[in-house]
C-alpha cells in the first residue's frame, strides 16, 4: 500500500466502474465468490432487516439526517468507525453515500469492495473485505490518511480518496474527470451535513445524475422496509 495509489476507482455506481488502475487484475472469481458467502452470513447475523427502521430512528443523533435511509442503516457503526479512526462522521457517511450507498456487497467492475469501495491490494490474505468492520477499517485509515495529507481539508481529502493522495498536491485541472465528479458530489453533500441542512440538494442531484440505482440495490441488500 502506497499513498499514490487511489484507494477507489470511481463515483459511478458498483456495477458500471470501469476501473483506474492500469494493468490492475481483478481478483479470482473464487476468491470473490468466497468473500460474497462470507458476507452473507456475517449479514444473516449481525444485520437484522427488522431492526433497519429503530437504526434509523436512533441515527439521526449521530450523523445528518440528509443521507439516504440506506446510510442511515449503518449510522451507529458509522458514529462508532469514526471516532476510531478520529474523522467526522458526517465526512465518512459522505464516503459511504457516493461509493455503495451503504451496501455491503458492493463490487465495482475495477475490483474496489464493499461499503468504502476499497481496492484488494489495501487488505491483507486474512482480511474479508466484505466484513463491514474491515471494509470501514481499511477504508477509513486511508480517509484518515487523505485527510492528514490535505492539511485538514475535506475537499482535498476527497480529491485524494478517489484519485490516490499524491493528486492533493497537484494543480486541480490536472485531476481525472472521475475526481472532479468525485470531489463536486462529495464536498456539496459534506458540507450540507456539516451545516446542520434538514436537506441536500446536492445529494439529490447524485441521486438524480446516477446514485438512485445504487440506492435501490442497496436497499434491496438490507432489507429495509419502503
Amino acid at each position: 500500500m502506497t499513498s499514490q495509489q487511489p484507494l477507489t476507482s470511481s463515483f459511478q455506481t458498483a456495477a458500471s466502474r470501469d476501473g483506474c488502475l492500469p494493468g490492475f487484475l481483478l481478483p479470482p472469481l473464487a476468491v470473490v465468490c468466497i468473500g460474497v458467502l462470507l458476507m452473507l452470513v456475517s449479514l444473516s447475523t449481525t444485520m437484522d432487516p427488522v431492526s433497519a427502521k429503530n437504526q434509523v430512528n436512533e441515527s439521526n443523533l449521530t450523523i445528518s439526517p440528509i443521507f439516504t435511509p440506506e446510510v442511515q442503516f449503518w449510522a451507529g457503526r458509522i458514529q462508532s468507525w469514526a471516532s476510531a479512526a478520529g474523522l467526522d462522521p458526517n465526512l465518512a457517511a459522505t464516503v459511504m453515500q457516493i461509493e455503495s450507498c451503504g451496501d455491503p456487497l458492493a463490487l465495482s467492475r475495477s475490483g474496489a469492495m464493499g461499503l468504502f469501495q476499497v481496492m484488494p491490494y489495501h487488505f491483507t490474505t486474512s482480511d474479508n473485505p466484505y466484513a463491514p468492520e474491515t471494509n470501514a477499517r481499511r477504508g477509513l485509515d486511508y480517509l484518515k490518511r487523505s485527510l492528514e495529507a490535505a492539511q485538514g481539508d475535506p475537499r482535498l481529502a476527497l480529491a485524494g480518496y478517489n484519485g490516490g493522495i499524491g493528486v492533493i498536491g497537484m494543480s486541480e485541472s490536472s485531476w481525472a474527470l472521475e475526481t472532479q465528479r468525485y470531489v463536486y458530489w462529495g464536498s456539496g453533500i459534506y458540507a450540507q451535513a456539516a451545516s446542520g441542512a434538514s436537506d441536500s440538494p446536492r445529494l439529490e442531484e447524485w441521486l438524480a445524475s446516477n446514485g438512485a440505482s445504487l440506492c435501490r440495490q442497496a436497499h434491496n441488500r438490507l432489507g429495509i422496509n419502503p
